[in-house]
């Protein structure tokens, strides 16, 4: 960025512009009363007579970049130093295959619920630029996508790519990825909680976000729940939807796409112990509103303490225009007494 750090020395042109005038300006007539000027020699110019009426223009010349020099023209190249007391956060989603329900639709457009979740999760993390995230998903079992990062367009990237798996079947019709679609939530906390400590920074927070029962993992919820609370690390923790049945988005026997219903139940009384035990709080939701305000509130819980101190650095222009400013003083000063042995 280019900027005059002190342009009231530009009032300076003022004074200058009107020095020139009076030099241009400034008649000296001299003469000799009842002389007979017609027996005078027709007057002529000369080349002194020239240079007599261009140096107060060169002087001119001379102060100019003189007086943009104390203006002090510069680029301005700004850094800015931000310490942070930042927050390891820790995004656990649900993709289990309930995640698919079309309850959290809207009336003109049909969603699913992890493709709400993946939109509310994404401004929240937005809003936190100065914290570290990472991102842990989980059906039948949990897999860490993105580790502790403050490259967030890393993790938005990561986070839009997030699905619910597939149904596989087998040459029975049976469905061969059945563990996929179930859910472990022993094993998600379990990871989060593994991810979050070799961190370095006091403050640790999963945010686990699920809609199904714990029904798959090898780790059960309860030894998951110890391992956070040894690590100090605070859990909040968000129901989807409710007990009962949910439509979803299905195919009949011509592959046309049709809506389905079927029974989905949410662990609330896990979810909600897990969260209480770890000093965090648990949020259910039934719409994409509700999800909305439980990430909002999580995010006024969780304020991280930013301090940022501005440095400017300059790169200044003005020794240029000074060094040229005085070479052409002191050459029209120069010329000036050896021609008419004036300094002005």
């Amino acid at each position: 960025m280019f900027q005059f750090a002190e342009p009231y020395y530009f009032l300076l042109l003022l004074p200058a512009a009107l020095a020139l005038w009076f030099a241009y300006a400034r008649r000296v007539k001299v003469a000799t009363v009842f002389a007979p000027t017609n027996r005078l020699p027709a007057s002529s110019g000369s080349w002194r007579k020239t240079m007599r009426h261009i140096f107060p223009a060169l002087y001119l010349l001379g102060v100019v970049p003189a007086i943009v020099a104390l203006a002090r023209p510069q680029t301005v190249l700004e850094k800015t130093a931000v310490s942070a007391n930042a927050i390891a956060i820790q995004m656990v989603t649900d993709v289990s295959g309930s995640m698919q329900a079309l309850d959290f639709s809207a009336s003109d457009k049909a969603v699913t619920r992890l493709d709400v979740v993946k939109d509310t999760f994404a401004r929240f993390i937005e809003r936190r630029p100065d914290d570290l995230v990472g991102l842990v998903i989980f059906g039948g079992y949990a897999t860490s996508v993105v580790p502790l990062t403050i490259d967030h367009g890393a993790l938005l990237h990561s986070l839009k790519g997030v699905e619910t798996p597939r149904l596989r079947l087998d040459k029975d019709g049976n469905v061969a990825n059945q563990e996929e679609q179930m859910t472990a939530i022993g094993d998600a906390l379990a990871t989060a909680a593994a991810r979050l400590e070799k961190t370095e920074i006091k403050s640790k927070v999963i945010v686990l976000l699920s809609d199904g029962e714990s029904n798959a993992g090898i780790i059960k919820p309860e030894e998951a729940i110890k391992a956070a609370k040894a690590l100090g690390i605070k859990v909040y923790t968000i129901g989807v939807g409710s007990n009962g049945r949910a439509p979803f988005l299905a195919q009949d026997m011509f592959g046309r796409k049709t809506v389905q219903y079927a029974e989905v139940r949410i662990d609330e009384t896990l979810l909600r112990r897990i969260a209480e035990d770890t000093k965090g709080l648990y949020f259910n939701v039934r719409d994409p509103k509700g999800l909305a305000r439980a990430l909002n509130e999580i995010d006024k819980l969780e304020k991280t303490a930013v301090s940022k101190e501005r440095f400017n650095q300059y790169r200044e222009w003005y020794p240029p225009l000074l060094a040229g400013s005085l070479v052409m003083l002191a050459l029209a000063a120069f010329f000036n007494m050896m021609m008419f042995k004036e300094i002005i």
